[in-house]
């Protein structure tokens, strides 16, 4: 527990990577181990199966050699399960090993990273940081109106402009209400008594040319006889 707590305040960082460089060395001492096993566990096996078949050639013909064999068999197979008990325990060793040297170095790297994080922080508080960001929004808000005093021309305004259209406006619809005046005053009244008096006029005009050109026609044809 002490050289835990040491390592997370960083009293015992040289103990640590010592620790980590130690367990790496006995991981790879321990793959070593575990593959010569393997090659004594494939000896052994081997030895197994001859003396198998020297039981089951004089099985029938020399009784004493095949009893000697299969003694020798269940020597080599005592030794194989040894060796195979061994390579169990290796090889758990190795795993938890390999585990907690990857525990130390997550350890490591989440300890570099606080302290990396501390020296950022270190350059900045809460109220820099708020002084920063009230300092980018004047600025950003002096940004806004400085483009907005540059698209418009010097010397026009928004309101006079409105003022002018609302005054063009106004004449303009004065404009129109005195021509449909006008055109009320000027437009002619027609009475029935007044339509029915063109008419007969109209019918005696008619009538008077009628009776002139039938005089016309009678002369006329006086002369040719």
């Amino acid at each position: 527990m002490s050289s835990w707590l040491s390592y997370i305040t960083g009293s015992g960082s040289k103990d640590t990577s010592a620790s980590a460089g130690k367990a790496r060395n006995a991981i790879i001492e321990l793959r070593q181990q575990l593959l010569m096993i393997d090659k004594q566990e494939e000896h052994m096996m081997k030895k197994i199966d001859d003396e198998t078949q020297k039981a089951k050639l004089n099985a029938t013909t020399n009784k004493r050699a095949a009893l000697a064999a299969l003694r020798n068999k269940k020597t080599y197979e005592g030794q194989l399960d040894r060796l195979t008990g061994t390579r169990m325990t290796l090889e758990t060793q190795m795993n938890a090993l390999e585990s907690a040297n990857m525990n130390l170095q997550t350890m490591e790297a989440m300890k570099r990273g606080s302290e990396a994080l501390k020296g950022i922080h270190g350059k900045m508080n809460i109220d820099k940081v708020d002084a920063t960001m009230d300092s980018v929004r004047e600025q950003m808000e002096l940004t806004n109106e400085i483009s907005e005093a540059i698209s418009h021309p010097a010397g026009l305004t928004n309101d006079a402009d409105e003022e002018e259209l609302k005054a063009e406006l106004e004449a303009l619809e004065q404009e129109q209400l005195n021509d449909r005046l006008l055109g009320a005053e000027r437009a002619p009244v027609h009475t029935p008594g007044r339509v029915g008096e063109s008419s007969r006029e109209a019918v005696r005009q008619q009538e008077e040319e009628d009776d002139e050109d039938a005089q016309l026609r009678r002369l006329q044809a006086e002369m040719a006889m």
